[in-house]
């Protein structure tokens, strides 16, 4: 599943090509709006809210998507012919562009005013206007058994960070992906850094920027399972945790994240 920074970036593509804009085009192909013509409609604004993309249309209306695992948005020449076969769920295009969303995990449509009902649940967004760390240690206190691996992926305490930027936070900051919530003493660190973490790199597809003395473009434990550690030498662990047919890659360096 796609990070928070990934799509901050996919937000910013697309403000840049429907923004301001009058949809020429709108073509929804999921059952559930295959009527809807948002056709000759301006484009308000594209924001990002956690892993969330939402498209405001004039009218009080808001185009709600999610890229999953593995969903994309695509933006070309407007007329261009469309790859993907069955694949689209969604073009919006208009004189300039044409914005295609391919294997697109969620497409709504839904009245602005009711966004709450498909982001209402998400804590504070790592990358928004909203971010406040208070909250999102709050929230991460709220459980205390929950191991802090779990936690961090949990939408519901902050928004955006995904195996990626836990494999690389917790190992900036010595933490057992195991651990309990309740018995890491400095939360507030380590939710900061989380947050530098993903802001660094929202500009920066393809990379992962920590800041540190690692070689640049370089990740600590993503991606190297089963290699050496470049602080300690030992070799990267990689195991899946959470709550079954929901478990996601985690990893870590037993040297440097002790138990």
């Amino acid at each position: 599943m796609p990070e928070g920074d990934a799509v901050y970036r996919t937000a910013a593509r697309l403000r840049k090509a429907l923004d301001g804009q009058v949809l020429t085009r709108s073509e929804f192909r999921v059952p559930r709006h295959a009527t809807a013509d948002l056709t000759g409609r301006t484009v308000l604004e594209t924001v990002s809210r956690g892993k969330h993309l939402l498209t405001r249309v004039e009218g009080g209306l808001t185009v709600h998507t999610h890229l999953r695992m593995d969903g994309s948005w695509q933006v070309t020449a407007p007329g261009r012919r469309v790859v993907g076969g069955d694949r689209v769920r969604l073009i919006l295009a208009n004189a300039q562009y044409q914005a295609v969303g391919i294997r697109l995990g969620m497409v709504d449509l839904l009245k602005t005013a009711e966004e709450g009902q498909v982001v209402g649940h998400l804590g504070p967004d790592l990358l928004g206007l909203d971010w406040d760390p208070v909250e999102a240690v709050r929230r991460l206190r709220r459980d205390p058994d929950t191991t802090i691996g779990e936690a961090l992926l949990d939408q519901r305490n902050l928004a955006g960070i995904g195996t990626i930027y836990r494999a690389e936070t917790l190992f900036l900051r010595g933490i057992w992906p195991w651990r309990r919530v309740g018995d890491i003493k400095d939360l507030d660190g380590l939710v900061m850094l989380a947050q530098r973490l993903l802001d660094a790199n929202k500009h920066h597809a393809g990379t992962v920027t920590t800041g540190d003395r690692r070689p640049a473009n370089q990740t600590w434990v993503y991606g190297r399972a089963g290699r050496p550690c470049r602080r300690c030498g030992t070799r990267i662990s990689r195991d899946e945790m959470g709550a079954h047919a929901q478990e996601r890659l985690v990893l870590w360096c037993g040297g440097c994240q002790p138990r």
